[in-house]
């Protein structure tokens, strides 16, 4: 909790760039694992941890395989790597 009782609020978990087929997805950030359960992924139907942007239960290597067997619906982003990190040291200040 914050100050004055709010609670701090998660920024929200925006897609960034779906990569190529053949490519690799980057899912680094933490919100792409469910700690608390397995969920059928929606490719295969095994058990899975891992989430996508959407919180769709998916293994990342079979949305890997997903994009490069179906490239023209993959740009409509259902599985995307996280949004770049800024460069460290290079703010917009003087």
């Amino acid at each position: 909790m914050t100050r004055q009782g709010r609670t701090k609020e998660k920024p929200p978990f925006e897609p960034g760039l779906i990569p190529a087929p053949g490519e690799l997805l980057v899912w680094r950030d933490g919100q792409h694992f469910d700690h608390w359960q397995d969920l059928p992924c929606t490719l295969c139907g095994q058990p899975t941890p891992m989430r996508s942007h959407s919180d769709e239960p998916a293994h990342k290597a079979r949305a890997e395989d997903w994009i490069t067997a179906n490239p023209v619906e993959a740009r409509l982003g259902r599985f995307a790597s996280d949004l770049a990190p800024k460069p460290k040291g290079q703010g917009d200040h003087a």
